[in-house]
């Protein structure tokens, strides 16, 4: 599945892309203030100062056509991130579906099985009472039993009719009676083969009718998302052009500047070289103070949760397994305990793993069956719970809408340790090692299947 957490969240993804452009752009005047000056051969060009003034507006306009729409943006971001986890919740609906239908198709089967059995003894039977009935009329007597027995003629036709009545089932109390209870039984069979049948096709429908619900969500979110980036990359762009221009015509004017207080200088020195005074030394440039190295937070330990002490031999199988597929792609709604696999529209066509996909693959290996969803992973081990400051390698962390309802679960992930983790999170993305987010206002907890 995938996930609601910072990895995806909106304002944590593009507000590092904003940042990274900014640093581009800074970059970018940077350079020209320190190239300019060094250029010997030619003078620089000096622009007025109604060339600054009118690129300083344009980047001032930029920059608050971007401010005003920022918080439009951030909005439109939002509801792209719902709609995109309001279909992981629908993909998992549909899941729950498809299952109980396979569930269904197998009793269907069971059923009809059963049914044709019962008409094959059905015929049998009847078959039986037909002879019974034309060997008796041939032998003059309809009698069961002794009776029939004890009537022949003599020594000859008591063998034939014995004969007959062991052919024709006479160990049973009653050839009609035993036919009468087997077309109860067919019809019986009949009638259930039909209900369960009907049951697995309504199952089936639903499903399919869940499928193309979670499809059409997720492609709407992905169009929708994609909309709100190409909008932001428009404004961006243009405001990185107008701040491109401010900077190079500062640094054209620095350049210039500090050129002509070279020539002074220059001219200066000479000037003090007829007169055979000694130029004075030039005082070192000041470095710049260098910036305190970053505080790396402590995590901040918690309870103990319910789980047991794991299995450190089918953690570390489950971690090797995940580790094999560093780099497949991701799918929605791809791989499972089999490996990867072909995903569900819009990804059909993308070879990979979900985030749940990826944590049943790697238990697998394992030997350890923890469900097929992300929100199965955690119900079936929920009274394994355990707390961030006792997590351990092999342990799932989830992510969802509500804390407090594990159904709003839409991502999961496969802690190794050291604070990290292996993930399978989002389209256009790989299954790739993250820093483990517990500290995620959309964390939910972990659970450990190897206890």
């Amino acid at each position: 599945m995938g996930e609601q957490v910072e990895a995806r969240n909106g304002s944590g993804r593009r507000g590092a892309r904003w940042a990274h452009r900014l640093v581009g752009v800074g970059a970018a005047g940077v350079l020209c203030l320190v190239s300019a000056p060094g250029v010997a051969s030619a003078a620089p060009r000096n622009p007025t100062d109604a060339q600054l003034s009118e690129a300083e507006q344009a980047r001032t306009a930029a920059a608050q056509r971007v401010d005003a729409i920022t918080a439009e943006l951030a909005q439109a971001r939002d509801a792209a991130d719902m709609a995109h986890q309001a279909a992981l919740i629908a993909q998992q609906d549909y899941e729950d579906k498809q299952s109980a239908y396979e569930t269904a198709r197998a009793a269907a089967d069971a059923a009809a099985a059963a049914a044709a059995q019962a008409e094959a003894d059905l015929g049998e039977g009847r078959d039986d009472v037909a002879a019974f009935a034309r060997m008796s009329y041939m032998r003059g007597t309809t009698a069961p039993g002794m009776t029939a027995l004890l009537s022949a003629g003599g020594p000859a036709e008591l063998v034939q009719r014995a004969a007959l009545l062991d052919a024709a089932g006479v160990h049973r109390v009653d050839v009609l009676a035993e036919l009468t209870v087997l077309e109860a039984q067919a019809t019986d069979a009949k009638q259930t083969a039909e209900q369960t049948l009907g049951t697995a096709a309504e199952l089936k429908a639903e499903a399919a009718e869940l499928l193309a619900g979670a499809e059409a969500q997720e492609v709407s979110a992905r169009a929708q998302a994609d909309a709100v980036d190409a909008r932001e990359d428009a404004l961006q762009g243009e405001l990185q052009q107008a701040q491109q221009t401010l900077d190079s015509l500062q640094g054209a004017r620095t350049a210039a500047e500090q050129q002509a207080a070279q020539q002074a200088a220059q001219q200066a020195a000479a000037a003090r070289q007829a007169a055979a005074a000694p130029a004075p030394a030039p005082a070192p440039a000041p470095s710049a103070p260098s910036a305190p190295a970053p505080v790396r937070p402590k995590p901040v330990p918690s309870g103990g949760g319910t789980a047991g002490p794991p299995s450190t031999s089918a953690a570390q199988t489950a971690i090797a397994a995940a580790r094999t597929q560093l780099g497949v792609a991701y799918s929605w709604g791809g791989g499972g305990s089999n490996g990867p696999s072909y995903g569900i529209s819009p990804d059909a066509d993308v070879f990979g793993f979900d985030c749940s996909g990826l944590t049943q693959y790697a238990y697998a290996r394992a030997g350890i069956a923890i469900g097929g969803t992300s929100r199965d992973q955690w119900w079936l081990n929920r009274t394994k719970t355990v707390s961030v400051g006792n997590l351990q390698p092999g342990d799932l962390l989830f992510w969802g809408g509500d804390r407090y309802d594990y159904m709003s679960i839409t991502h999961v992930a496969i802690y190794i340790g050291d604070g990290q983790m292996i993930e399978a999170p989002d389209r256009g993305q790989i299954v790739k090692i993250s820093t483990a987010r517990t500290s995620s206002s959309t964390y939910f907890g972990a659970v450990r299947p190897s206890a």
